[in-house]
């Protein structure tokens, strides 16, 4: 019989919903038809994990939702997957997802 040896494991994969990666303030840009339950269904992707935006801004023109939401705290693969989710809703032409920090120096340099 062969002696035992030890397994050899492939390296686990990073936890990417770990506490401990790098958390930061994105921004959600998503365009949308003007539908009178879309604007729940989306904020009930933040609420089914426990969370909550830190700002929220919808304007409606003619058959078109815009919503702008602020969400703190997220690592970017989670934020990435929030954001495939809101892509995902009927309804739903396209979402930007951007750093919020970059997205405010941005307004800020656009302003001035």
């Amino acid at each position: 019989m062969p002696p035992l040896e030890a397994v050899a494991t492939a390296p686990t994969r990073a936890d990417v919903w770990n506490a401990t990666n790098a958390h930061r303030s994105v921004q959600y840009q998503v365009q949308a038809e003007a539908e009178p339950d879309l604007l729940c269904r989306a904020l009930n992707l933040f609420a089914l994990q426990g969370l909550t935006p830190s700002q929220v801004r919808v304007e409606r023109q003619g058959d078109l939702l815009s919503m702008d939401i602020v969400m703190d705290g997220l690592s970017w693969h989670r934020a990435q997957v929030i954001a495939e989710k809101l892509r995902n809703l009927i309804s739903v032409y396209s979402v930007d997802l951007q750093d919020a920090d970059i997205a405010r120096v941005g307004a800020i340099q656009a302003a001035g």
